[in-house]
């Protein structure tokens, strides 16, 4: 659930949403500023800074819930790991009859003792049963700590969904937040389409420039209107995905605030970096918890099945000798014992040793399971290595391109003074001003967008040397 969310709202973000909220300013309805003090006063609307945000999300994620109820039995069975010493009880009562009635039988004797009569008793009977049973081996025992490393490794998966949520939702805030700067991008962009639009027209009535080219003018700004509403429903859907990945209602009213456009760009050294990841990534120690756990679990099927076990039981069958409908059940003199007794036994079940039985072969699967994620944990740690170095890799020329682009930027800036000189020299038009103009902000949005990519990069630096998110930077 985690990933296609995250994937909407950055496809929506990228791909749709430079052209978001534009379409009210190209059908004349309100102005950026007037549209944004009217959101500032709605009292439903809502400015969330991405701390914030991540918070909400650990919050009220469901996904993330999920996770922590799943580790909740585990946590109660780690607190009571003990509780395997507790005998098993079972007590029940019996009242029956008897299908034919006991017959009773003369013997007989000689003088003086005379006959003698046998047998015979009540047709309905009334019993009660006690039984308790504690089974010990030393599986039992290490059974404990088996219990103890299955909750440590649920407390590493709860982590790493936190670290991988904050991850998710840091990174959405920034392609929103880039989002946003586009839409101020193609806002002007489509007022300077406007503007040449209304020249065209006042040129060809004065008979300046032929009808075709108004038309191209026209066309030109009416191509983007398709464009500009299917931004505006994508960026609608992101939004009512991100707001519901907050624990919001979708159709809550709010945006992302802004943060420093200005990002510093350390050194990075590889193969320290590599060397915490494989140490600290969240992925490897989970996995190395499961291997902990599943080892724990190995070695108490062994013991279950190569070691004796040591049987204690207590029962209690007392049995009433009267008649249940005449005679009174609290009389003990009526009650007796039939085979009631304290037992002490030792057992060893040997079909574990037979190499076809289900119990040798169960032993043989969970001694390939355990081969299998040791195995695992080396492929993923083959494979952090690559992730970090391609990381560090894309992050070395997302800086060389900030670089380059604030080269562009620097240049677009002088661009824009000179032909603002030109304009007020009489030697340039006004239209060229604003097609510099929107060339600067281009380059800022270029500039932008590599801080903010680096900015990600970073994110998934952080997370996958186990580093809390903005650790590298303030190193």
């Amino acid at each position: 659930m985690k990933k296609k969310l995250c994937g909407v709202f950055y496809m929506a973000c990228f791909l749709a949403g430079p052209a978001i909220f534009a379409q009210q300013e190209i059908l004349g309805l309100t102005s950026s500023q007037e549209a944004a003090g009217a959101e500032a006063d709605d009292p439903k609307y809502l400015r969330i800074a991405p701390d914030k945000a991540v918070e909400m999300a650990i919050a009220h994620n469901l996904s993330l819930q999920q996770v922590q109820i799943n580790n909740e039995a585990k946590r109660r069975a780690a607190q009571t790991p003990w509780n395997v010493f507790i005998p098993t009880v079972e007590i029940g009562a019996t009242l029956g009859r008897l299908n034919k009635a006991p017959q009773s039988q003369i013997l007989p004797l000689p003088p003086p003792y005379g006959p003698i009569e046998m047998g015979g008793g009540p047709q309905w009977r009334l019993s009660a049963s006690f039984q308790a049973t504690l089974n010990l081996n030393i599986g039992t025992f290490v059974g404990m700590k088996q219990t103890v490393e299955e909750y440590q490794a649920g407390l590493i998966t709860v982590e790493k969904a936190k670290l991988q949520l904050e991850r998710d939702v840091r990174k959405a805030c920034y392609s929103m937040l880039l989002a946003k700067e586009q839409i101020a991008l193609l806002r002007e962009s489509y007022s300077n389409a406007d503007r040449r639009v209304t020249m065209a027209q006042a040129n060809y009535r004065a008979g300046l420039i032929p009808e075709v080219s108004l038309l191209q003018a026209q066309v030109a700004r009416e191509n983007m209107r398709p464009q500009i509403d299917e931004a505006e429903n994508n960026y609608k859907m992101a939004m009512a995905s991100f707001a519901l990945y907050l624990g919001l209602p979708y159709d809550t009213q709010f945006e992302i605030t802004q943060i420093s456009e200005t990002v510093e760009f350390i050194t990075l050294e590889a193969a320290d970096l590599i060397a915490r990841a494989v140490a600290n990534k969240p992925d490897i120690e989970e996995l190395r918890r499961k291997l902990s756990a599943l080892r724990a679990q190995k070695k108490v099927l062994f013991f279950n099945l190569y070691t004796p076990t040591l049987s204690l039981g207590f029962t209690m069958d007392p049995t009433f000798g009267g008649e249940p409908w005449k005679d009174g059940w609290f009389n003990s003199s009526l009650w007796s014992q039939q085979s009631g007794m304290f037992r002490v036994t030792l057992g060893w079940r040997l079909n574990g040793l037979l190499p076809l039985t289900t119990e040798h072969q169960s032993y043989q699967a969970i001694n390939d399971a355990v081969k299998v994620l040791d195995a695992g944990i080396d492929q993923a740690i083959q494979g952090t290595e690559v992730e970090v170095y391609n990381i560090i890799l894309q992050l070395e020329k997302t800086r060389t391109t900030a670089e380059a682009q604030r080269l562009t930027l620097e240049l677009a800036e002088r661009t824009l003074r000179l032909s603002e000189t030109a304009y007020r020299n009489g030697l340039k038009e006004f239209l060229d001003v604003q097609n510099d103009e929107l060339a600067l902000q281009q380059a800022r949005l270029g500039t932008l967008q590599q801080s903010y990519n680096y900015r990600m990069g970073l994110l998934d630096l952080e997370y996958a040397i186990g580093l809390p998110f903005g650790a590298l930077s303030e190193e």
